[in-house]
């Protein structure tokens, strides 16, 4: 099977359905592919945004991909394929904000959407949302970016702050610190597929992100475990927060009754687990002796309040960029975003997301996780996420 991007949300999803929902219309509507051929048809192009930042919506009647033949740079040009597309003939029009003029055109084994530019940018994100939230086709997206816009060329620059929540010692440093907990393991194997177990897949798929994530040299990878061992829920948060980490990401497979469903999806922490951070505190403060100062206990709630609050809005932003990656190579959960409060989400200070790779009760997904090659493209697209993420938080940082 041909691999598809599918993307869906939760909260935060849901509101960027409402936002694609509400794009201008630019398009003209398409005739749907006739005959047996399983090849998306075009529906109709849409364009909503301005000069500094644009989206384009390509409405198709199934799911599809895209591949990136050109960013823009140099000729102001951006041109995508669309493998195993139809059109019914060559499209073209008048775009909106950063695009001049766009057109879509038959190409060998698919289509061709070129996108003629008024203004240098490049494509922050592409992914595939499914029919939903008051949509009846999938929508294919693309979001643009000016790289002209004011400052998008300068240096970081580090700004004072006169009131904020605790800053953490990570904000001195240079390389960020990752810390990578490959799910379950020693007696607690997780789910089973046909052929392997959970805690196996996870701790071979971590020891992948590791390497790339050193190979690149901007990162110090710490592991919650580097063998068949046991760690408790508990001790895999206080290694993140002891390491003062930047980021915690939990692998892990997914499992369910009905063997043909299968896809990625991402959990971040959830009110309830908000909540749930504070009935632990009053057992247990190991949360809050790392980096919350303060004897007194209404100040260090406070405190704790504020980087709850900044961490849950990194985590949820990191996770969106994490499902845009993942999306591109493996098929996502119609609800891909999801909240929970499992225990290894609670740091209130280190960004943290659980991504479920995939079911491994599902024999394509066991496939993809299992092997050495299927496991090394989505690490690949984790990693990617990982520098996109803080490539985002810099130039933030930098207003």
């Amino acid at each position: 099977m041909s691999r598809v991007l599918i993307s869906a949300a939760r909260t935060g999803w849901a509101r960027a359905a409402m936002i694609v929902g509400g794009l201008a219309l630019a398009g003209v509507a398409v005739a749907m592919a006739q005959g047996p051929a399983p090849a998306a048809g075009v529906q109709k192009v849409r364009f909503g945004g301005d000069r500094n930042e644009t989206r384009i919506v390509i409405d198709l009647d199934r799911a599809a991909t895209g591949k990136l033949l050109a960013d823009g740079a140099g000729d102001r040009r951006v041109v995508i394929g669309l493998p195993n597309v139809t059109t019914g003939g060559d499209l073209q029009g008048t775009g909106q904000g950063l695009v001049e003029r766009w057109a879509i055109d038959e190409a060998a084994g698919g289509a061709r959407l070129r996108l003629d530019l008024k203004a240098n940018a490049e494509v922050r994100r592409r992914f595939l949302l499914p029919p939903g939230d008051g949509a009846s086709a999938y929508r294919y997206v693309i979001d643009l970016k000016s790289t002209d816009a004011p400052g998008a060329a300068q240096a970081p620059v580090l700004k004072p702050t006169l009131v904020s929540a605790p800053v953490k010692a990570s904000a001195l440093r240079l390389k960020k610190v990752i810390v990578i907990d490959a799910g379950h393991g020693g007696k607690d194997p997780g789910s089973s597929g046909a052929n392997t177990a959970e805690k196996d897949v996870t701790l071979a798929a971590a020891k992948a992100l590791k390497a790339k994530l050193e190979k690149s040299g901007r990162y110090t990878v710490v592991m919650t475990r580097q063998s068949d061992t046991f760690v408790p829920l508990e001790s895999r948060v206080q290694i993140a927060r002891r390491a003062d980490a930047d980021l915690f990401i939990s692998l892990h497979a997914d499992s369910g009754p009905d063997a043909a469903t299968r896809g990625a999806s991402v959990y971040t922490l959830s009110e309830k687990g908000t909540e749930r951070v504070a009935r632990v505190l009053e057992k247990d403060d190991w949360l809050m002796k790392a980096n919350l100062p303060g004897r007194d206990r209404a100040v260090s709630q406070i405190l704790l309040d504020l980087s709850q609050r900044a961490t849950k809005n990194r985590s949820a932003a990191f996770a969106e960029t994490l499902l845009q990656s993942v999306g591109e190579e493996t098929t996502l959960l119609r609800r891909s975003h999801r909240d929970a409060g499992f225990i290894v989400l609670l740091a209130p200070d280190v960004p943290a997301v659980l991504l479920e790779m995939g079911f491994i009760t599902n024999l394509d997904d066991e496939q993809l996780l299992k092997t050495p090659a299927g496991r090394d493209r989505l690490m690949d697209a984790v990693a990617g996420s990982i520098e996109s993420y803080f490539a985002t938080q810099t130039r933030l940082a930098a207003r």
